[in-house]
């Protein structure tokens, strides 16, 4: 049985119930007779040798390409995946579906649990959960007939009005890595293949076919591929997806240096290549590269690759190497023997359970983080008879969808999701309080409302979408307005941010509370309902800088983005300093620090201890609540490197999420590796430890920092 599988039948008793033939015939004839390479007792790698034998040219080609799945499936099941690569039932090869995932099984499908947004799950800064979060989706995904889960989108966060920074994990290669590698694990508990975006680079919307992402070596290797490497060596992730645009002037998907020197060559990687949609530029160059899949269609990897192939351009070899790295793939995670439902079966099916729901909950309230919090009023204590006036599109007043998601092909909304205000009135109505509500579309109107409240909720937005980026970090639609004058109105003004990354608060002294809830999914309302009348902790912490102001940027010139030349060149001069490297390195005070968030209770960091033997070494520390009520907290540890070497001010090797009861304490210990101290030497092309002694650093944020020791190499 799958790894990861609970419900549903066996895939042995699938297979005997179903032949599993996809719709119109590209399904797979599996456990043929005449196909010896089904034997599980051989290897994956010994598995796709075998069937390679049996594969003709004009077979190996037909893998490397997607189709129109209008034209190739039932008009029933073709808008439910973006992707379809037909089987070959005569070889026993299934039939590959691919689809959005980042925050559950996306684009068109119905019945599929809407998390939060990617961001919002690195804000939870707990593997365990993503990891949950991943088996989830990927379950999901397998019972609609998904093959290929397109995420996690592991970019890092250099420029903060990026579209699509709601879609990945925020500015720390190490936060990215180890969120990324949950997921993927949790993904691959099923026959599911997990895919790790967008190779390498994909830091911008604005012009993201053709701009160059021109960039030093070492940034390269120490910000921008630590996620991608950990998803190949930790997590052993199926698939890898090039990006739109260039990398110092070379387009991303026939880029030899990234896709076969990195990739494969330095980091082992043994799974398969597949164009974003509409990414690839050539056939010659492209799979020579070490492309291995174009997507959606076949303009140059069909009837163009023939020719080159005919024409000795793209040797036999090649062609072949492409089609071993799909199939080692699919062998290896279970596509050829744990085939998913018929897809015809699963089009309209509700594949979302109760626990599924929950996961999507969980993750909700841990992603939230506490901004802002004077005067203790957090946790809502409002007398009976209160009245609260909940404000705001986000909100769901006049059946205004919350907004529990960002735009484009990550987007996922949920058929029903539960809105703040639904969500809000339940539980103001159990503490005998009343609400009012108003879709802050007029002033006046929700002015007025405001002063009839006992305490007003404002719940604020912005627009992240793929395809175009913000033009600055401000609230669209005059929000800053609305929060001043509700915040004179009403004094008691709390203020819900559903966003896609940091924006400006030029309103903040003026209100006593702000939550960061992302774009939180379908369990919005009760999710944010629950944080605040204080039945959970609100336990996030900021995986991404919030500046003050648009100009106290890494990436401030227009150089760096949206780039020179007309947008055809984006300048990574800030180098290594990304996030709060920046902050740090030119000490600029930021709105709100890296690692950050309050809770509803306090806690203390003592008994420092550093331990090393050899290339071993470890960090522990006790932390205690010191508090009234139960919490959690993120205890981080950060290396400050020699001044000699180079490198940022401190850098994030490691944390760990805690909770505990009131006046509980517990041990935290955390590994250290040579990585840990390590800087990519561009001469040597490697990883380089350099001697010297280096500051240990223990806090609740990057700026927060409570425990101090010293290290030396």
């Amino acid at each position: 049985m799958p790894r990861g599988f609970r419900r549903g039948a066996t895939a042995a008793a699938l297979c005997l119930a179903v032949s599993v033939v996809a719709p119109g015939g590209a399904g797979a004839a599996r456990g043929s007779s005449g196909c010896p390479w089904m034997s599980r007792t051989l290897r994956p790698a010994e598995r796709a040798a075998k069937l390679l034998t049996a594969m003709s040219l004009s077979d190996e080609l037909a893998l490397l390409s997607g189709v129109d799945p209008h034209a190739a499936l039932s008009v029933a099941d073709a808008p439910l995946f973006v992707g379809y690569v037909p089987g070959n039932p005569a070889l026993c090869i299934p039939a590959l579906s691919l689809n959005d995932g980042p925050a559950g099984v996306a684009g068109s499908q119905v019945g599929t649990t809407a998390f939060p947004a990617p961001i919002a799950q690195a804000a939870t800064w707990d593997p365990g959960l993503q990891q949950t979060l991943g088996r989830t989706m990927g379950l999901e995904a397998w019972e609609k007939g998904i093959d290929v889960l397109l995420a996690p989108d592991v970019n890092i966060a250099r420029v903060p009005e990026n579209g699509r920074n709601f879609e990945a994990f925020g500015e720390d290669p190490f936060l990215s890595a180890q969120t990324a590698v949950a997921e993927i694990r949790g993904i691959q508990q099923n026959p599911v293949i997990a895919t790790v975006k967008h190779y390498a680079i994909n830091s911008q919307e604005t012009n993201r076919y053709y701009v160059s992402s021109n960039i030093d070596n070492r940034t390269l290797h120490e910000i921008y591929l630590p996620p991608f490497e950990a998803a190949v060596g930790e997590a052993h992730v199926g698939a890898v997806m090039c990006a739109y645009g260039l990398v110092n002037v070379v387009q991303s998907c026939q880029n030899h240096a990234l896709l076969t020197d990195v990739l494969r060559h330095q980091f082992g990687f043994d799974g398969f290549v597949v164009s974003d949609w509409g990414s690839t530029w050539s056939t010659v160059d492209s799979a020579n590269a070490g492309l291995d899949l174009e997507m959606p269609g076949g303009r140059f990897f069909t009837a163009a690759l023939a020719d080159a192939a005919a024409s000795g351009l793209v040797t036999r070899s090649t062609v072949g190497g492409m089609a071993r790295s799909i199939l080692t793939s699919m062998f290896e995670h279970g596509l050829f023997d744990d085939p998913p439902p018929p897809r015809a079966s699963v089009a309209l099916s509700d594949v979302s359970t109760p626990a599924d729901v929950h996961v999507a909950l969980q993750t909700a309230e841990e992603s939230t983080v506490l901004l802002k919090n004077d005067s203790g009023t957090l946790p809502l204590r409002l007398p009976s008879g209160s009245t609260i006036a909940v404000i705001g599109a986000p909100s769901g007043v006049q059946s205004v969808r919350p907004y529990v998601a960002g735009g484009g092909s990550a987007y996922i909304g949920g058929a029903d999701p539960v809105s703040p205000l639904q969500a809000i009135t339940a539980r103001a109505d159990r503490a005998g309080a009343h609400v009012i509500a108003d879709p802050g579309t007029d002033l006046s109107s929700a002015v007025s409302a405001a002063r009839r409240a006992n305490l007003v909720v404002y719940f604020a937005y912005d627009q992240e979408r793929e395809g175009d980026d913000r033009p600055d970090l401000s609230l669209p639609n005059e929000q800053d307005a609305f929060v001043e004058q509700l915040a004179l109105a009403n004094p008691n003004t709390v203020v819900v941010l559903d966003t896609g990354g940091p924006v400006l608060m030029p309103w903040l002294d003026q209100v006593p509370a702000v939550l960061e809830a992302w774009y939180p999914g379908e369990q919005d309302g009760n999710a944010i309902a629950a944080v605040l009348f204080g039945d959970v902790d609100p336990g996030g912490r900021l995986p991404q800088t919030f500046p003050a102001t648009n100009d106290e940027v890494p990436a401030s010139t227009p150089d760096q983005w949206p780039g020179s030349g007309d947008g055809q060149d984006a300048s990574f001069s800030e180098r290594l300093d990304v996030g709060y490297r920046w902050y740090d390195a030119h000490k600029v005070a930021p709105l709100f620090p890296f690692g950050y968030g309050l809770s509803y209770t306090s806690f203390a960091y003592s008994k420092l201890r550093i331990a090393s033997s050899g290339t071993r070494m470890a960090v522990s520390f006790t932390v205690t609540n010191t508090g009234a009520r139960a919490g959690s907290d993120v205890a981080q540890l950060y290396v400050d490197d020699p001044a000699f070497v180079g490198e940022p001010p401190k850098q994030l090797e490691g944390y760990q999420r805690v909770s505990l009861r009131p006046g509980r304490s517990t041990q935290v210990t955390i590994a250290l590796t040579p990585r840990s101290f390590s800087i990519w030497d561009s001469a040597a092309q490697r990883w380089r430890v350099r001697r010297g002694l280096y500051r240990i650093l223990v806090g609740a944020s990057s700026r927060d920092i409570r425990l101090r020791g010293f290290l030396r190499w």
